[in-house]
């Protein structure tokens, strides 16, 4: 997961087998907002948790991660997850 200071997309996919799309720069403790485990995350994912991180994106700026989450979010749902995995930095 990602740990460095840089913003990151990241997506994840709910109970209910929907996709949600944000950013942030620490996404191991945002998903752990989402999920309920601490203060915060959004207003979709509290009725459809537990949620797990799908992808994730590095990007240089927050206005990069801006951009590219509303890309992602434009996206039809099967090419989300393929689209994100594809920026991802390769092993």
């Amino acid at each position: 997961m990602a740990q460095d200071t840089g913003w990151h997309v990241y997506l994840v996919r709910c109970a209910d087998q929907t996709l949600y799309c944000g950013i942030a720069r620490d996404v191991s403790r945002r998903l752990a907002q989402h999920n309920g485990l601490c203060a915060g995350g959004a207003r979709y994912t509290r009725s459809r948790r537990p949620v797990t991180l799908c992808a994730t994106a590095c990007c240089a700026s927050r206005a990069e991660a801006l951009r590219l989450e509303a890309k992602v979010k434009k996206l039809p749902k099967n090419a989300k997850l393929a689209f994100l995995l594809a920026r991802s930095p390769k092993p």
